[in-house]
């Protein structure tokens, strides 16, 4: 039997109207629209896609937005300059550095210099350590919409074996703490791991978040498992395809997420939900 669909572009829906229907709560109860900056630098084409639809989104739910296009010969500097301004602007509940950066600038010196209560990417120490506590505020924006995906499913997590291949900052190890304080049992892969196959094979749940063309195939996919594929990778031809085999995998599987139309709207849609969380952080200051 195929697996059912975890439509990202749904749920991601249904998390933007309930975001919107927040907002509207707010301005109806005489406080502020949720504000978010969104900060490029360079003319990345795959950024400039993100950043546009991130706009677009924040226009969708009745955000205050404001764009920082900057060129890609910004110092580090001036970048850090633009951060403190809009760590000090009170109509700005979220800042977003759209990553990658270019090579004259430190990314962490970056990501460490927007106040935690402002970090709506969820990549700051401070809220990746209190993730880790158990204790989280602001959750990184990829981890927190598979939770969400997740909660679709129906499945109780407690107890399942998840498997996570890729240890990044942005998704793999956060996303062993959140599946952790669902109480799975955890294991991260990485290039070095030994019996990468056999131990996808053992996974209730598996996340695939390589960066590597169908890099998981079908055999690899243990029978009635949650597949979450991260990975989004254009072929020689032009197609767009996940870390997965997806067409074999989901034959195998009891929940898959597509490429594309899984995972990515729901971590612009998550982005939202953090932002708003920040504005009421803030309110209630």
């Amino acid at each position: 039997m195929s697996a059912e669909i975890l439509d990202g572009k749904a749920i991601a829906a249904e998390l933007r109207a309930k975001i919107k229907a927040g907002v509207e709560r707010r301005v109806a109860a005489g406080q502020r629209r949720p504000g978010l900056a969104v900060v490029l630098v360079g003319e990345n084409p795959a950024s400039q896609v993100y950043v546009r639809n991130k706009r677009k989104s924040c226009e969708e739910v009745g955000f205050h937005s404001q764009s920082f296009d900057l060129p890609g010969d910004t110092s580090q500097d001036d970048l850090l300059k633009v951060i403190d301004r809009l760590n000090q602007d009170e109509a700005i509940d979220g800042i977003l550095v759209q990553l990658p950066l270019p090579q004259q600038i430190d990314e962490e010196s970056v990501i460490e210099r927007i106040l935690p209560t402002k970090d709506v990417d969820g990549f700051h120490p401070y809220n990746v350590g209190r993730l880790a506590l158990r204790m989280p505020i602001l959750r990184p924006c990829t981890p927190r919409g598979i939770m969400t995906m997740l909660e679709h499913t129906g499945q109780k997590l407690e107890g399942l074996d998840a498997v996570i291949i890729g240890q990044s900052n942005i998704v793999g190890r956060p996303m062993a703490l959140e599946l952790l304080a669902a109480r799975c049992t955890i294991t991260v892969c990485h290039s070095r791991t030994k019996d990468l196959a056999e131990k996808a094979r053992n996974a209730d749940i598996l996340v695939a978040a390589v960066g590597r063309p169908e890099f998981v195939p079908g055999d690899w996919v243990k029978e009635r498992a949650i597949v979450v594929d991260v990975g989004i990778n254009r072929t020689d031809e032009g197609k767009l395809v996940g870390d997965v085999a997806f067409d074999a995998a989901k034959e195998r599987a009891s929940w898959i997420t597509p490429v594309p139309g899984g995972v990515g709207p729901m971590t612009i849609a998550t982005l939202l939900e953090n932002t708003l969380q920040a504005a009421e952080l803030h309110s209630s200051v």
